[in-house]
């Protein structure tokens, strides 16, 4: 029986922290596991208990479909084509395998990273991470802020300020209905969200031709220029959300509570491996989707380096409809990213500092930052770019933690990575921290 070596801090988690209880989960994987039993009924019931433990990877992948991931996909389809499309198709195999490590720890520990890591550091060790990842936090729900408020003046012209307002209040009433209804419900709605947000970036390629050799064509790693060596490393490096990492451990944690059963703990990572490896196929899709979509229809079309330059330039070249179309899409992109966005700052805050605070306490750490540059008129794609190079410091603190924890059978007992997913993760590993390094000396270098 997998054993942690850890103090059991408590499990309740970004929620608990905001005062709730871990949610149980929704089905139990007692009885027969998937592929047994006596014919197709008994199989398929297996699958449908196995559909209803998915949803934790899936409010995680949100993460990858944020106002700046729309902003890095739309500049490369427009100013190389379908060049860098390798690129993301790397990126989104790393961010599976990362955030499966991320949703195993919280699984085989009931902890999450930030839990594990208070119970490991010293007093002025905690504090100092704490203040790094509330960093991390407040640069993550700028970008997302923004987005929304971005999505609205386009759809409504709504001042910025006042549309940063909006999306800090809709994100602060999503995080009202998970206190009060469990996890479950904010799953379900953050995936349907997610939905609108597929529908919004990836409706445009039903009308937009696509050049199918030259997708193929994409996937052969290259670069065009120096510029081009910037943005794929821009790309690549912020494909990792330290949020997203930190996040995703405390999601199985309070959907799952906590596990003791050997082959229950062993099903729930299963099942883990598919609800990642689905809810990031989508994430990855919707990525490439847009990519796509200004490769084919605003290749060497000014202004596509910013969102409302993109936005203005696929209604103009694409219709008003599409135009509209991909609004939605972006502010429910925001809207869903910034409500993730403070369920990590919630757990960032209970895992470090062992305190509980109110929703609008939390939600408010964050937002009053975001809305302070609004309404200092700061150039929403200059603060997308900074929030990127921001995040780029608070990979390594995030990341190494995490594949040091899951290789360590102390902690994780029969859980612990196999001997190909260690050397996988530290690969990964020595690639995104190189990257994001990378973007960061290009940024402040001026390139």
């Amino acid at each position: 029986m997998a054993t942690t070596d850890m103090h059991q801090t408590g499990a309740g988690g970004a929620l608990g922290s905001l005062g709730s209880a871990p949610s149980p989960p929704d089905a139990k994987p007692t009885g027969a596991q998937p592929g047994t039993g006596s014919g197709p009924p008994r199989r398929g019931r297996a699958k449908a208990r196995m559909l209803q433990l998915f949803g934790p990877a899936f409010v995680a992948a949100v993460a990858y479909v944020d106002p700046g991931n729309v902003a890095a996909n739309l500049t490369a389809g427009s100013r190389y084509g379908y060049t860098l499309v390798w690129v993301l198709v790397m990126a989104n195999a790393m961010a599976v395998l990362v955030q499966y490590l991320s949703a195993k720890l919280g699984i085989a520990t009931g902890q999450s990273l930030p839990q594990m890591l208070a119970a490991r550091l010293p007093k002025w060790g905690r504090y100092a991470f704490f203040g790094q990842a509330e960093i991390i936090a407040i640069a993550t729900d700028l970008a997302e802020v923004i987005g929304g408020a971005v999505a609205l003046h386009l759809l409504f012209g709504l001042p910025l300020a006042l549309g940063g307002v909006i999306t800090g209040g809709v994100s602060l009433a999503l995080l009202a209905v998970q206190s009060k209804r469990g996890q479950r419900p904010f799953e379900l709605i953050i995936t349907a969200m997610l939905v609108i947000i597929t529908i919004g970036f990836v409706s445009g390629l039903v009308i937009s031709p696509v050049s199918p050799a030259e997708l193929i064509e994409g996937l052969v790693p290259r670069f065009q220029g120096t510029d081009s060596v910037l943005l794929a490393a821009s790309m690549l490096g912020a494909t990792v959300m330290p949020h997203a990492v930190y996040l995703h451990s405390s999601l199985t944690r309070d959907r799952h509570g906590p596990v003791t059963d050997p082959a229950k703990k062993r099903h729930l990572i299963r099942v883990t491996r598919w609800d990642v490896l689905c809810a990031l196929v989508v994430a990855g899709s919707v990525n490439i989707a847009m990519l796509v979509l200004a490769a084919a229809n605003l290749r060497g079309v000014a202004g596509t380096d910013s969102i409302e330059g993109a936005h203005a330039a696929i209604a103009q070249h694409m219709g008003p409809a599409v135009g509209v179309v991909f609004a939605v899409g972006l502010l429910f992109s925001g809207l869903a990213s910034t409500s993730v966005g403070s369920y990590a700052g919630a757990e960032i805050i209970h895992g470090f500092l062992r305190v509980r605070l109110p929703v609008m306490v939390v939600r408010l750490v964050t937002l009053i930052p975001a809305i302070a540059v609004l309404l200092a008129g700061a150039s929403p794609s200059w603060i997308l770019v900074l929030s990127q190079v921001v995040l780029s410091f608070g990979i390594p603190f995030a990341i190494i933690p995490l594949v040091y924890l899951t290789g360590k059978r102390s902690v994780m007992g029969d859980s612990v990575n196999s001997h190909l997913t260690a050397g996988a993760a530290w690969l990964t590993t020595v690639l995104i921290v190189a990257l994001n390094l990378g973007l960061v000396y290009l940024t402040l270098a001026g390139h």
